[in-house]
């Protein structure tokens, strides 16, 4: 689906980032010289892992909730997330004084799911290969008068996740290229509305894990496509068709998606661990785990990277950075 009127500009990310402004991390840019000789370029890495819940989605969450009417507030929110959507959504709602009600999987990283507990919000559980999680939350939001913020088919939330790519914008500089993971699309879809006009010839390259390949199958061919659910350890991008909204912009701006290997991203999180000293959870390892295997062709000079989250339980993290799990 494409539309003549761009559904979020850079106005609108600028827009979010002013109401952002004290209630999110202007989280760190970091550097690295031996990342920068092993991927042949100036990398600049966007930590969201030290965004509050630990990653990037609490930028569109809090920015969707914070528009919503006091009455939508007074009834409540919901969404369906793996984990990093939900504990974004339920802290917004502990910091805006209203209930959320979460859709999450069953088999969702037991410190994703305390966490999002542990912010106060009430969660409902499903089975992923089987369920529907999108038909299950509105089923519980028509019967309780709640608000959906769904994890990226969203204008608002597009734009908050694109906050990001413009504070590292705003940091570094102009980029040549910016490196993101893609689940459902609203980060990439976000990060290329804003790098796009600042500079049109830059680069936007999205990784995928090689068994969730949904948006690069799609973007070969123009249209959509489903797969189904993958298994791998990238859990935040298991998903098996991109955004109807988010397609609609990346078919327009994502030059490129890169597939990695679970173990690729094993290696980029034991890379970040040991040389960075930072613990990145699998999908936020994506992108890194391109540059280090050599994933993104013709790689120009300066690189962005927006290392989406870090949230990962310990025995997990040590599991994984061995060669399990």
């Amino acid at each position: 689906m494409t539309t003549s009127t761009p559904p979020v500009t850079l106005d609108d990310v600028r827009d979010a980032a002013a109401r952002l402004k004290g209630v999110v991390h202007r989280t760190p840019v970091l550097r690295s010289r031996t990342l920068d000789a092993l991927a042949g370029a100036e990398v600049f890495l966007k930590c969201e892992n030290f965004q509050r819940v630990g990653a990037f989605k609490f930028r569109g969450a809090y920015h969707t909730a914070s528009r919503l009417t006091p009455a939508q507030l007074a009834r409540g929110i919901a969404t369906y997330s793996s984990g990093n959507h939900a504990q974004a959504v339920a802290l917004a709602a502990r910091e805006l004084g209203t209930t959320a009600v979460i859709v999450m999987p069953e088999d969702a990283p037991t410190s994703k799911r305390d966490a999002t507990a542990g912010y106060g919000a009430e969660i409902v559980t499903y089975d992923r290969y089987t369920g529907d999680r999108v038909a299950l939350a509105e089923a519980l939001a028509a019967e309780r008068g709640l608000t959906v913020i769904p994890p990226y088919e969203h204008p608002h939330v597009i734009a908050g996740q694109g906050t990001a790519a413009l504070e590292l914008v705003e940091e570094v500089g102009e980029l040549d290229a910016l490196i993101t993971p893609v689940g459902g699309g609203g980060l990439i879809a976000g990060s290329a509305t804003v790098v796009k006009a600042l500079r049109p010839d830059a680069r936007v390259i999205g990784v995928e894990p090689e068994t969730g390949d949904d948006t690069k199958r799609s973007l070969e061919a123009g249209h959509r496509v489903s797969i189904p659910v993958p298994h791998t350890i990238a859990d935040g991008q298991a998903l098996h068709t991109p955004g109807e909204l988010t397609f609609s912009v990346n078919r327009r701006l994502v030059d490129a998606i890169a597939l990695v290997t679970d173990d690729e991203i094993r290696a980029a999180m034991r890379f970040a661990f040991e040389r960075l000293k930072i613990v990145v959870e699998p999908s936020g390892a994506t992108p890194l785990a391109a540059l280090l295997s050599g994933r993104v062709e013709q790689l120009p000079r300066r690189v962005g990277v927006i290392i989406s989250g870090g949230n990962i339980d310990a025995d997990r993290f040590a599991r994984l950075c061995a060669g399990a799990g």
